[in-house]
C-alpha cells in the first residue's frame, strides 16, 4: 500500500488544490471589488488582530508606499480604520472595522461546500487534516520568511 506522499500524482493533486484555493481567493476579492493583496491583508488583520502599518507591510510583503495605499483603499471601503496606538499616541494602528459582509456573502458557497466535505470525514480523519493544516501553515510561513530574508540580503 502506498502512502499519499509516494503517489506519483500527489504533487499534481496538491498543486491543483493550491491553485484552486488561490484562484477562488482572487475571484472572491474581485467580487468584492478588492485586490488579492487587499483580501490577504484583511485576512491577516482578522487572524492576528490590529497592527502597525509597518507590520502589515511586512506580512503582506509590501513596501511603505503600497502599504499606505492598501490601507487607504481598505479604510475608504470601511473594512479597516486607523486608530492611535494605546502605547504611543504618535503611532497608528490598523484594525478591522467589522466583518466585511460582501466577503461573507461571496465566500458562503465555498464555505458551505468545504463544510460538507469536512462533514464526510471521521473525527480521526479530521484530526489528521487539521494537524496537517496547522503544520503546513507553519512550514509555509517559515519558507516565506526565508525567501524574504534571502531576497533582502
Amino acid at each position: 500500500m502506498s502512502t499519499p506522499a509516494m503517489r506519483p500524482d500527489a504533487s499534481q493533486i496538491y498543486r491543483r488544490y493550491l491553485s484552486a484555493v488561490m484562484l477562488h481567493g482572487h475571484a472572491s476579492a474581485r467580487a468584492c471589488e478588492l485586490g488579492a493583496t487587499d483580501l490577504y491583508a484583511l485576512n491577516i488583520l482578522h487572524l492576528t488582530g490590529p497592527m502597525t502599518p509597518g507590520e502589515l507591510g511586512t506580512r503582506t510583503g509590501l513596501t511603505t508606499g503600497p502599504t499606505t495605499r492598501l490601507i487607504d483603499r481598505l479604510e475608504q471601503a470601511d473594512y479597516v480604520r486607523r486608530v492611535p496606538s494605546p502605547d504611543d499616541r504618535r503611532k497608528v494602528i490598523v484594525e478591522p472595522a467589522g466583518k466585511p459582509a460582501d466577503l461573507d456573502r461571496v465566500m458562503a458557497p465555498a464555505r458551505q461546500r468545504i463544510g460538507e466535505i469536512l462533514g464526510s470525514y471521521s473525527p480521526e480523519q479530521l484530526d489528521v487534516l487539521f494537524d496537517y493544516f496547522t503544520r503546513a501553515a507553519v512550514a509555509y510561513q517559515a519558507a516565506g520568511e526565508q525567501l524574504r530574508t534571502e531576497g533582502s540580503g
